[in-house]
């Protein structure tokens, strides 16, 4: 970010202009992870370029969230989570660096479960090899993160729900961490009830650890990350607009309230 942008960027929130998105990434020891990121970034800048977009990890690459809103002053932003389901990070980490930052900020709900998600997925698993018709030997495992909060797991079915609703087949999901059944697991599952040609979703936004760990797991076919795939830029932007969407919904409500 030039001091240029970041001037023009403060002048424009503090005479109520658009506000910033912040799309709020993990993190990632990989390098991968960064420059996949980036480039999902400017998948979104091309798709709006009017609009300011910024980026913030949670930890472990820069720039850290509190950085980046703190570079905002007192403007007004959105912040996006680059994660794809509920879980501590989007309850607790985002909210709390957001409440002590300058920047007058709402934050967004994560990406998924969403349909402009099961998209990325599928395109992911045709990319891959998965057929257009699939046989009734074929099935997916969702590989995910994974988390102790019910909700992250929840919402990770959800997308599994709505990927085998997509595809045709059973969708199980599983789980890197935290939580079970894992990858090994879902496949032996699938595979005990028959299923010999069984694909492993990436449900990763880019290359890491786990996404690595999930593919080397995969008895067939395993999709890449979910990466720059154009639904997911459209994801981000669709959060950020449902949340001014329904930010100014709530205000209405409450002006037109006796």
């Amino acid at each position: 970010m030039t001091a240029t942008t970041l001037t023009s960027n403060r002048a424009a929130a503090a005479t109520g202009g658009t506000p910033a998105l912040v799309v709020v990434a993990h993190g990632s020891r990989d390098p991968r992870a960064l420059s996949t990121v980036r480039a999902l970034l400017a998948r979104v800048r091309a798709l709006r370029p009017a609009l300011p977009v910024h980026l913030g990890h949670i930890e472990l690459n820069e720039p850290l969230l509190p950085d980046t809103l703190a570079a905002l002053g007192d403007g007004a932003a959105v912040l996006v989570p680059l994660l794809l389901s509920r879980g501590y990070h989007v309850k607790r980490d985002i909210p709390e660096m957001a409440a002590v930052s300058p920047a007058r900020t709402r934050v967004a709900g994560p990406l998924g479960p969403h349909p402009l998600l099961v998209d990325a997925l599928h395109a992911r698993l045709t990319e891959a090899g998965w057929p257009a018709q699939a046989g009734p030997d074929h099935a997916v495992v969702l590989a995910s993160a994974g988390s102790r909060d019910p909700m992250s797991r929840a919402d990770t079915a959800r997308t599994a729900a709505d990927l085998s609703a997509r595809l045709g087949v059973p969708v199980l999901p599983a789980y890197a961490s935290a939580a079970t059944p894992t990858v090994p697991e879902a496949v032996r599952a699938l595979t005990a009830r028959g299923y010999r040609r069984v694909a492993v979703a990436s449900n990763f936004t880019a290359p890491g650890r786990f996404a690595t760990q999930s593919a080397a797991q995969a008895p067939w076919i395993t999709s890449a990350p979910l990466g720059t795939h154009p639904s997911m830029a459209h994801l981000l932007l669709h959060r950020y607009d449902e949340t001014l969407t329904t930010d100014g919904a709530m205000k209405r409500r409450a002006l037109a309230t006796p």
